[in-house]
Parts: C-alpha cells; structure tokens; sequence
C-alpha cells in the first residue's frame, strides 16, 4: 500500500497571506474539540516533539476515538490515501500562527508577533512557504 506523508524538514510554514489577526490568537473554546484548539493543545505542550504526519494523526484519532489498539492499523490506512498538511490548518489561516519544522523533521508553533517568527522568517537556510489562503484572489 502506498504511504503519503505530510512532513517538511528545516521549513517555515508562515501564517497565510489573508490571515485576519496580527497577533496569534488561542483558538475558542468550543462544546466539541476543533481541529484548530487540537492541534494547539499538542503543541503548545510539547514543541518539537511531533512530526506533522504524528500531529496530523494523534488529531484524527483523538476526535474520532480511535483506540490505542487500533492507532497503527488506523495509521496506515489514514496516510494511504493524501491527507491535507499543515498548510491547511485554521492555526495558520485563521488564529496568527506559523509551524517551524526542525531539521528532523519535528514541529513547533510560533506566533507572528514574536521574535523566534521573524528570526525564522529572516534565515536563508530556513525554506518558507505560505499557509493556505482562505478565500481565492
């Protein structure tokens, strides 16, 4: 079965161009975990200790109550098919966040407003690209 991957090493996902806020924001709390206040939780708590794909993943079966039993087999099948990457996410459309992917390949969330985002935005040895845009041009 072919595996599809979501992981960038050593790349700065900036916040999108339409993104509303200047500062980064907490997502809302809301009656059922979103996507966006997921993936804030699991990073927040533990930079770089993620990869995209485990990211991406541990959200998935969190809301979908996959079991620890289930998580591998699960696991294969999610990345069988492609599955949409950090680009995509409400944290980076919406909320004011960039994702700083490590040279191992391990994620991080920095605010836009903070000094780690500009250092990160300023190296040449870091790639960058620009989250998805919410509304088409």
């Amino acid at each position: 079965m072919k595996s599809y991957t979501t992981n960038y090493t050593n790349t700065l996902i900036e916040a999108a161009e339409d993104c509303p806020v200047f500062r980064s924001q907490v997502p809302p709390e809301k009656k059922e975990k979103t996507l966006a206040s997921l993936q804030y939780e699991q990073l927040i708590k533990s930079p770089y200790q993620y990869s995209s794909d485990d990211l991406i993943f541990e959200c998935y079966a969190i809301k979908n109550e996959i079991s620890k039993n289930e998580k591998e087999n699960e696991r294969e099948k999610f990345f069988s098919r492609g599955q949409p990457c950090l680009r995509c996410s409400p944290l980076a459309k919406k909320y004011g966040f960039g994702f700083h992917h490590n040279t191992e390949g391990k994620v991080a969330l920095i605010a836009i407003e903070s000094e780690e985002y500009q250092t990160l935005l300023n190296d040449p040895a870091i790639a960058k690209t620009k989250a998805m845009r919410s509304k088409r041009k």
